[in-house]
């Protein structure tokens, strides 16, 4: 459908699956531009591609012979180059609008839950590769062995890509499997609560295409309630799933995981990656891809861009970038640090990211950050603020802007540590950790948003 366009336009085309959505568009031949508040890497990378990139959004970014224009649903209606793509007729849909559609001419694969998409995504992603299968697949990170990072261009009839559960988004596309991870509370300025997410992913469970399946994690107590015609399960053998684990072994650098189907080894920590490793391994078994392939792929696999990557070593502590958002996430990456790293301290700099979700999960951060060694808190990163944008027609209102009417300050006095000290931003975040590391510590920089800035000049 989409190859019919000739010029596309990527209003926020530096985030992630954006990027990645622009990548299939030049793969087909369409002409890209895009524009975005902040360049990067990532629009650097487009350009070297052939899209044409903007810093900041202006009316004059939209030229005359754009006939799509594409939106991530982080940018509000009030957009100035959204603006005028209504008042010209362009055609306008979001990235997952898009990416929906797509989805109708595959077998779709989609990947979805609160945490372990991108991981999941990129190990499914990479057994059908191994196996022949030649996908195509979209991921919310950068893969080694994918020569375009976050996507890879396939001939093969099955695509697999993430969706994401934010405002629901995951119910643009028309699935044959779907491949959920777990159910949290999480991106509650549009959930009420978290029976009004399991809702909606039951809604998506519904939507399966013909004979499809769900491949479900038993152990999670959030995906237990829906209702599933065709479930596969997997998990510990707590829990009798269709494909289980029985046994966790790890040492410094890796871990053995035996399974009912047979042995295989992670060179990425923490139990919550076993998980990950199971349900891609589930799916491509079901699939038809034979386990010697799974289980080469898994031992091959270092980990993706921003989840638990070890970026280097500096002052003699090991640097590990991550893009843990939500508590359950953030403690996970805690105590993989500590299952590969036994015995050494960890220091851990988080970035919160967006007021909504720290107010309402606020306890839970309380509870999770303290189990760092050493605890340096920047101030939660302004979503809307990073996007928000200037030069709006007369009459027009602003886009939504977050209340701040919390601070990482109050989560450094709820936490009430000596060891835990907060930063008003990056520059001083980093020249706390300059004082305070040590050589053999594990550093954690943790957040979703630009914290990886200081990860990378770190390291």
């Amino acid at each position: 459908m989409f190859q019919t366009y000739k010029h596309v336009h990527f209003v926020g085309i530096g985030g992630i699956g954006m990027s990645a959505l622009a990548k299939w568009f030049l793969h087909e031949g369409v002409a890209v531009s895009g524009s975005d508040v902040h360049l990067s890497a990532i629009t650097h990378d487009l350009e070297t591609r052939g899209a044409h990139i903007f810093s900041g959004h202006a009316p004059t970014n939209i030229s005359v012979d754009v006939d799509l224009l594409v939106y991530s649903p982080a940018v509000p209606s009030t957009n100035i180059e959204r603006a005028v793509s209504e008042e010209r007729g362009i055609p306008s849909w979001t990235n997952f609008e898009v990416l929906g559609e797509i989805s109708k001419s595959f077998s779709t694969i989609v990947v979805s839950g609160t945490n372990g998409k991108s991981t999941t995504t990129a190990m499914l992603g990479l057994m059908l590769e191994a196996a022949g299968y030649d996908p195509t697949v979209l991921v919310g990170s950068f893969v080694p062995g994918f020569k375009d990072g976050n996507f890879r261009q396939g001939g093969g009839r099955f695509f697999v890509v993430e969706g994401c559960e934010y405002r629901a988004n995951m119910l643009n596309f028309s699935p044959e499997m779907i491949v959920l991870t777990n159910i949290e509370e999480d991106h509650l300025d549009y959930y009420r609560d978290l029976a009004h997410i399991q809702e909606t992913f039951q809604i998506f469970v519904d939507k399966l295409k013909g004979q499809g399946m769900v491949v479900v994690n038993a152990d999670d107590a959030g995906s237990r309630v829906l209702q599933v015609s065709r479930p596969i399960t997997y998990g510990s053998t707590r829990t009798d799933p269709t494909y289980q684990f029985e046994e966790r072994k790890t040492s410094m650098g890796s871990q053995m995981v035996r399974t009912n189907v047979g042995e295989f080894e992670l060179q990425i920590p923490g139990e919550f990656n076993v998980y990950n490793a199971l349900a891609a391994t589930s799916a491509a078994l079901e699939l038809g891809v034979p386990f010697e392939t799974c289980r080469r792929v898994l031992k091959e696999f270092r980990g993706i861009w921003r989840r638990f990557e070890r970026v280097g070593v500096w002052k003699g502590a090991d640097v590990i970038s991550d893009y843990g958002h939500h508590p359950s996430a953030v403690k996970q990456t805690i105590e993989a640090a500590r299952e590969f790293f036994p015995g050494r301290r960890i220091v851990l700099c988080y970035q919160p990211h967006q007021h909504d979700r720290t107010k309402k999960l606020f306890e839970e951060f309380v509870e999770t950050l303290p189990l760092a060694d050493h605890v340096i808190l920047t101030e939660i990163y302004d979503v809307a603020g990073r996007n928000a944008v200037p030069a709006l027609p007369p009459g027009r209102r602003g886009g939504r802007q977050e209340e701040a009417d919390v601070s990482s300050r109050d989560l450094v006095k709820a936490i009430n540590t000596s060891h835990t000290t907060y930063a008003s931003n990056l520059k001083e975040a980093e020249s706390q950790l300059r004082e305070v590391v040590q050589p053999g510590d594990v550093v954690l920089i943790i957040g979703a948003g630009d914290i990886d800035e200081v990860a990378r000049r770190l390291s």
